[in-house]
Order: structure tokens, then C-alpha cells, then sequence
């Protein structure tokens, strides 16, 4: 059937089509009555509001803007961004808001999507995530006006506005308990390099074993494949570590199952933490120590923001909650240590 359009509205009250279009936005022009005829055709027929249409002519689009420059075939798999978006969506969806994702390739081709939706009044507003180090799409988006949070550290996101968390006081509060243990050669196999996280992280975490514990950082791509390569390399080097530390659940898991393919037991040989919490950590056996957060709040907090600035609102940086260590059974002191 054909979507129900304006003339159809028209039609059937015996009326202009510029008498219509008053009614619907509520200008003056037509009677109360005949309003009020046209107002009820509209509702019986079944007309709505075409939202693109409507951004064109400068109303709001009701829909946020998010663009992803991560292969699409690790985001099923990624628990945490899964939880981000249900998050984001959560309070989307309560102020009738709408979420409009895209997967690129490159910043250049994020950009571009973030200028075309803005242009065409597809957005009201837009989350940037995964900031680099001296990103360059900030000054892209200070220059183009459109309403933006960024999920990242304060100190990289410029005059844009920053939800974020302290990695560094987890790193030190993991580093800290695994010290505890007796654990004296930790390792961590990290996120991509160039993500401002990722480079605080790795600041934090050689600040934290200074002076009482080897460390060696290794960064990966996120991914299982990653994540069990390095665990293998790792665990096959003359200083094997006694424990690692893990950025993301899933290669914490695939680590989990490397160290148990190489016979080790996991935690008499091998203790493994697990940066965000999810199902997964808990599922396998041992269930792993993990960093814990309410990432589904954390995707809230920024929703909320990004809708108080499309209102015309001025909220300030928000420093959500940071990751808490959660101790199960993939912990445990060293060979050789008594517990």
C-alpha cells in the first residue's frame, strides 16, 4: 500500500493542500474546526510525519548519528559495544529518539558520513567513539556544529564534550592485587596502539609495576585470533609471566584456552584478568577475574548528554564510574607461593 501523503489528506477533507500542511504543524491559517476536520482524516488514514522531509525544511530529525570504524564482523562478538548501544538505545528509545548506526572503513570515510547525515538533516546529533591520540576528526567536528559526545578522555576530545572513565585507577587497582598474590612478572595484552585509552593504559599499567613487578605489554587488534597469538608467544618466552592481564573478555577467553593448549593450568600456572566483565567471563571455567562496570549505564549517561545538547542545553564533562576489580577463580598466588 502507498504510504498516506498530504494530498490524500486533502482529498478526502476537501481542502488545499497549504490548508493541510497548518493544520498539521499548527499554524495559523485555518479554522479550528477545519483543523480539527483535517487533524482526525489524518489520524484515520494513517498519515505520518515523513522525518526526513521535515529535517530538510529545519525540523529536528529525532534520530542520533553513530558511525563505527571497526570491521563489522567483530562488533557481533564485542560485548562491549553491544551493551554501549543497548545503553544508548535504552535512553533513545524513552525520549523517542532514534539511533543510526553505520560501520566505515577509515576516519576520512567516518567523516564524510557524519557531514552527509548532518547536511541532509538526517541527525540531531552524533557519538563519537574509539578516540586516537591527537585525533584528527576533532577539529573536523568543532568546525561543523553538530552536537557531539565523545566517549574518550577529556584531554584528547578538544571543545567537544567527554564521558569517560578512569582506566588509569583500575589498571593500578589490578596491578595492585596481583601484586598482592605474589605475582612478580605481569604481562598484558592490549587493545590497538593508537587508541587514546589504550596509551593511558599502557602509561598507567608501567607506572603500577615500576619497581615491584616485571611487565610487558603486547597490543593485538582485539580480537580471539589476537589475543590467543599473543598469549601463545607469551607464555613460550624464556620470562614466562605468572599472570595477564587482558583489555577486552574475548581474548581474555581465547588466552584462557591458549594457556590450557599448552597444558597450564589456569590459575596454579597462570592467573588471568579480564578487562569489562560480561556472561562469557563468567561462563567459562575458571570464570575469570574481571574489571567490572555497568557499561549498559555508561552508553546512558552519554545519550542523555548528547540529547541535553541538541536541546539547546549546556551539560558539562562527565566522569561516569570507573572499572572495579572483580576477583573469581582464574586468580590465584604464583608456582611456587603458598596461598
Amino acid at each position: 500500500m502507498k504510504r498516506p501523503t498530504i494530498a490524500d489528506v486533502a482529498r478526502r477533507a476537501g481542502v488545499s493542500k497549504g490548508a493541510v500542511s497548518y493544520a498539521l504543524n499548527g499554524q495559523p491559517g485555518v479554522s479550528e474546526s477545519t483543523r480539527a476536520r483535517i487533524l482526525a482524516i489524518a489520524e484515520e488514514i494513517g498519515w505520518r510525519p515523513n522525518s526526513a522531509a521535515r529535517a530538510l525544511n529545519g525540523a529536528r530529525s529525532h534520530t542520533v548519528g553513530l558511525a563505527m570504524c571497526r570491521p563489522a564482523r567483530t562488533l557481533g562478538v564485542e560485548p562491549f559495544f553491544m551493551e554501549l548501544i543497548s545503553g544508548i538505545e535504552g535512553e533513545l528509545s524513552a525520549r523517542s529518539y532514534a539511533l543510526m548506526l553505520q560501520v566505515v572503513s577509515d576516519h576520512g570515510q567516518e567523516v564524510a558520513v557524519y557531514r552527509r547525515w548532518w547536511g541532509e538533516g538526517r541527525v540531531d546529533g552524533a557519538i563519537l567513539v574509539d578516540l586516537h591520540v591527537g585525533d584528527p576528526r576533532i577539529p573536523e567536528f568543532e568546525s561543523l556544529g553538530l552536537p557531539t559526545v565523545v566517549i574518550g578522555h577529556p584531554s584528547e576530545t578538544g571543545s567537544l564534550l567527554p564521558v569517560w572513565s578512569d582506566d588509569g585507577g583500575a589498571v593500578h587497582e589490578t596491578v595492585g592485587y596481583l601484586v598482592a598474590l605474589g605475582h612478580r612478572r605481569i604481562a598484558r595484552v592490549a587493545g590497538l596502539p593508537r587508541l587514546a585509552h589504550t596509551v593511558l593504559r599502557d602509561r598507567a599499567f608501567a607506572e603500577a609495576c615500576d619497581g615491584v613487578a616485571e611487565q610487558v605489554t603486547v597490543h593485538t587488534d582485539y580480537t580471539g585470533e589476537e589475543g590467543a597469538r599473543a598469549t601463545r608467544r607469551l607464555l613460550s618466552s624464556p620470562s614466562r609471566p605468572t599472570a595477564i592481564v587482558y583489555d577486552n573478555d574475548i581474548m581474555a577467553v581465547a588466552g584462557l584456552s591458549a594457556a590450557q593448549d599448552l597444558c597450564l593450568d589456569v590459575p596454579r600456572d597462570l592467573s588471568i584478568v579480564a578487562w569489562d566483565d560480561s556472561p562469557l567471563s563468567r561462563v567459562v571455567r575458571p570464570p575469570l577475574t574481571a574489571l567490572s562496570r555497568d557499561i549498559s549505564a555508561y552508553g546512558a549517561h552519554t545519550a542523555r548528554r548528547l540529547l541535553a545538547l541538541v536541546s539547546g542545553e549546556s551539560p558539562g564533562p562527565y566522569e561516569d564510574e570507573a572499572a572495579r576489580l572483580t576477583p573469581r577463580g582464574s586468580t590465584a598466588p604464583p608456582p611456587g607461593r603458598v596461598r
